[in-house]
């Protein structure tokens, strides 16, 4: 499933309440602060394969009874005025994956 990241809200599953997350996409940036507090670093891969923004989530927990296994998978279309050279993604200590760009 492909998503349009020109919209101003996107679907998004660990989102608390209503798994809806407010985008930013002004003149001068983009950004989005994405639920994430159940995953580590090395867990989450934010990628842009051409003018998609592809964001990853896989979690396995073999240890103990149950067996947890989690995999979240989105791509959103990307704004034609974002300078994806500029796009970075970092996790928050609060556990907040946050994706940002400049615009050209």
């Amino acid at each position: 499933m492909i998503l349009n990241a020109n919209e101003e809200y996107w679907d998004w599953p660990l989102q608390d309440n209503d798994g809806i997350v407010k985008v930013t996409n002004t003149s001068e940036k983009f950004d989005v602060a994405l639920e994430a507090k159940s995953f580590l670093p090395n867990e989450i891969q934010v990628r842009v394969i051409g003018s998609l923004l592809e964001i990853h989530f896989e979690h396995v927990q073999k240890k103990g009874d149950p067996y947890v296994y989690r995999v979240i998978t989105r791509s959103y279309r990307l704004p034609a005025d974002i300078d994806i050279r500029t796009l970075k993604s970092h996790l928050s200590s609060k556990g907040k994956l946050h994706i940002s760009a400049k615009k050209l």
